[in-house]
């Protein structure tokens, strides 16, 4: 929190943001469906490309501040395995200004300790944009704070996918293989890394786009309605504000929603309670 603090104006919006939070209670984690370029160069009569181009500038935001508060991680989803359906110039377009920000902010991401990584089908991405991604990944590795996941040809269903083949291929190499909710998480590709406690997506859309499904099961959603261009620090502080105000209680009850003894069903006497009340008490 201090570090942020001090590239911050004392009494500027985003301070006053920042000095409300509880340092104690930050999320680990945040992902982030960086949603609604498109339409914010449609608002504006520009091409999607546009767009995307003003999209760079919000992940810069987001890396530094995350970094800043010292989160263990973020994950950015920045192509689907989906997004192959699109016009072939904005597939390139998309290309090109991947390897504008690699190159741009690396210093960046060393000033700040973040150590960058890929996940998604990246055998699958032209050989140029593989090789950029690994410089990254190999010149970051010794970094030790936040941890920067770019999901680049990623989808949510297809990591389930490759999880549970390579238990099959452990099998196929005659190793003991159990498949339990550990041993498919060990093989995701963000093993080792704490599930997302908040999921953010921009532009108001209301669902999940095949984004981290197994690992954001119990993580906490918070939609709001600004493009991703338009979206600044402003915005995530907002969004981690949010997070803190709610009680996650992972199935379990609140603190305010416990039975008392005398008052609960178990109390009461057997012959007032139906056969399927009886039941569902035991």
């Amino acid at each position: 929190m201090k570090s942020l603090l001090e590239i911050l104006e004392p009494g500027s919006p985003d301070w006053v943001l920042a000095t409300s939070l509880d340092a104690g209670r930050l999320p680990k984690h945040i992902a982030v469906i960086m949603d609604g370029n498109g339409r914010w160069a449609r608002k504006r009569s520009m091409p999607r490309v546009a767009g995307h181009r003003a999209g760079v500038e919000p992940v810069r935001i987001c890396v530094e501040t995350c970094a800043r508060l010292g989160l263990e991680a973020l994950t950015l989803y920045a192509f689907s395995v989906e997004n192959w359906k699109r016009p072939r110039a904005e597939v390139e377009t998309l290309w090109r200004l991947l390897r504008f920000y690699l190159k741009k902010e690396l210093a960046d991401l060393m000033r700040n300790n973040v150590r960058f990584q890929a996940i998604g089908r990246i055998e699958e991405l032209p050989a140029s944009i593989r090789r950029d991604l690994q410089e990254t990944t190999d010149a970051t590795a010794g970094n030790t704070g936040l941890r920067l996941n770019l999901a680049i040809n990623y989808g949510g269903r297809a990591e389930i996918v490759d999880a549970v083949r390579a238990l099959v291929d452990q099998a196929r190499r005659g190793e003991a293989v159990e498949v339990t909710e550990e041993s498919i998480s060990n093989h995701l590709y963000t093993a080792n890394i704490s599930d997302p406690d908040l999921l953010i997506r921009t532009s108001g859309e209301m669902r999940v786009s095949n984004f981290l499904l197994w690992q954001i099961a119990y993580a906490e959603l918070y939609v709001t309605d600004t493009l991703w261009p338009d979206f600044r620090r402003k915005d995530l502080l907002s969004a981690i504000m949010d997070f803190q105000r709610r009680e996650r209680r992972f199935g379990g009850l609140s603190t305010d929603e416990s039975i008392p003894a005398a008052a609960s069903p178990a109390a009461t006497s057997s012959s007032s309670s139906s056969p399927v009340a009886e039941a569902l008490i035991r």
